[in-house]
């Protein structure tokens, strides 16, 4: 996505914004959704229809009755009881109602935005990507849901998640890099230098490694690999664990071995921190900083402190998981999450404001 300095509208801004909101409440519903093993209480993905949760007892009891077919059920819930079943329902059908809800306020604003003319001809472009970006995540979702409703499956695929949560990532970004180009002024961007694109190369490459770091932190939530090594600072007692890198081939071990998974994950939020310390030593010296990034500048480094000390807990927590009860562990797992959405969002957001426009010319 290119930056541009077209006409801005404030009320297409706004609704991209509440859209970029929505998105991450998704998200956060999705982490529920996933913590509370509520992922499989719905077997099937009726667009519409899916749309109103069972009404009477009946519609209940046939509802469950398609759980108890599941994998999960047989092997993991078959003590369920109908009230228990009716908790994890709620879960993933208001993750799917929600869903449902940010398409809904997307079209909707859409055509009121179009009738009051204020839907300038090169935001088509943009929005029909996010329209798609959009379906595809839709699609995506359905595809995770579907990869533990056979077989001896009792949670999704770790890997079929990791795509679901990355896709989710892409969207956010795209929507918020949008919002951006909207609103922000063009004298908020700092001019073209030598040390401008040296920043924004270090942008890059920490927003680079950031999705890998969430693609693995979404792999740890999969195979639930904070319980394998619920230490710090080292891994069971080992800063480099034994059965690291032990699966054939090298690709099964990157996604399927909990510990080279948990091990990755700790060795890129390290690396990251390091990398944000450099980065926003370079944004302090940096020459001709303007208002807005000296304002937000120490926010990357903030944030991922904050980002850094809730994974710790998570991992210390992780021994006190109890199945079916909200505990520490899940409030702490939430917050990092969330912690680290905001983290992305915060280094996209520096990201445009180092940002130079192809045809700019640098001054080195």
């Amino acid at each position: 996505m290119q930056s541009s300095s077209r006409p801005s509208s404030r009320p297409v801004a706004i609704w991209v914004y509440i859209g970029v909101i929505m998105l991450l409440i998704q998200v956060i519903l999705g982490g529920i959704t996933r913590l509370t093993g509520s992922g499989l209480s719905i077997t099937e993905w009726n667009v519409v229809t899916g749309a109103v949760p069972p009404l009477n007892t009946a519609q209940w009891e046939a509802e469950f009755a398609k759980y108890k077919a599941t994998p999960q059920y047989q092997i993991l819930n078959s003590d369920f009881t109908l009230s228990n079943f009716k908790f994890i329902f709620f879960w993933e059908w208001f993750h799917r109602f929600w869903a449902r809800l940010v398409g809904v306020v997307f079209l909707v604003g859409f055509v009121w935005l179009a009738a009051k003319n204020k839907i300038r001809s090169w935001m088509v472009k943009p929005l029909v990507i996010l329209f798609l970006l959009g379906a595809l995540q839709g699609a995506i979702g359905w595809i995770m849901v579907a990869s533990g409703l056979t077989g001896d499956a009792i949670y999704v695929k770790p890997t079929k998640l990791a795509m679901h949560f990355v896709f989710a990532l892409g969207l956010i970004v795209y929507a918020f890099w949008f919002a951006l180009q909207l609103s922000v002024p063009e004298n908020a961007r700092i001019k073209g230098s030598g040390a401008v694109l040296s920043l924004r190369r270090w942008t890059w490459v920490i927003i680079g490694l950031l999705f890998v770091q969430l693609l693995y932190g979404a792999l740890m939530a999969g195979h639930k690999a904070a319980t394998v090594a619920p230490t710090w600072p080292t891994i069971n007692g080992s800063w480099i664990p034994e059965s690291l890198f032990t699966q054939k081939p090298l690709l099964q071990d990157l996604a399927g071995n909990k510990i080279t998974v948990h091990f990755i994950h700790r060795s890129l939020a390290y690396l990251l921190l390091v990398l944000v310390v450099v980065w926003s030593a370079k944004a302090v010296r940096l020459p001709g900083q303007t208002p807005a990034f000296r304002r937000y500048r120490w926010l990357p480094l903030l944030v991922i402190l904050l980002q850094v000390v809730l994974g710790i807990c998570s991992l210390l927590a992780s021994p006190g998981i109890i199945p079916q009860q909200w505990v520490a562990f899940d409030w702490l797992a939430q917050f990092h999450q969330v912690t680290g959405l905001l983290f992305l969002l915060t280094m996209v957001w520096m990201l445009y404001l180092v940002w130079v426009p192809l045809g700019h010319s640098v001054t080195v």
